[in-house]
């Protein structure tokens, strides 16, 4: 699977649909998984392949550490397929945990897109430490 990339800009209906965006979709597949992010208030979007390597990670973990990861991960984890319009539905438990609740931002995050909040989105960013980044961009050799 080639980088999921770019930034896109939706809304959510009452009933907790979003069209997502197609770019993204057609990297995905035709279904795909969504679940809470461990490092954000936003939703992780993972492929199957994604998928299946994030559990077979898990599964890896010693059973004495895995046990809350796997209940933050899967109990709140679905699958979804878009339909014919390109709409999938959000779970109510998802969107509650993400603050979803009428604007979105999609973005793609190299091996897996990420559903935010506008305001949240918009909140991260203007928080972001441009020379700490850069340092850890050195330190990697970039």
């Amino acid at each position: 699977m080639t980088s999921l990339m770019g930034t896109y800009y939706h809304n959510i209906d009452v009933k907790g649909r979003l069209n997502f965006p197609t770019k993204l979709r057609e990297q995905l597949g035709v279904s795909f998984y969504i679940t809470k992010s461990i490092d954000s208030p936003c939703l992780t979007v993972y492929s199957q392949e994604g998928w299946d390597k994030l559990s077979e990670k898990v599964a890896a973990i010693p059973a004495s550490k895995s046990g809350m990861i796997q209940r933050w991960l899967f109990s709140g984890a679905c699958e979804v397929t878009p339909d014919k319009q390109g709409r999938i539905l959000l779970p109510q438990e998802l969107r509650a945990f993400a603050g979803l609740d009428k604007e979105l931002v999609i973005i793609g995050a190299n091996d897996k897109a990420e559903i935010w909040d506008k305001a949240r989105w918009e909140e991260m960013n203007s928080n972001i430490d441009m020379a700490d980044m850069l340092q850890t961009m050195m330190e990697l050799g970039f």
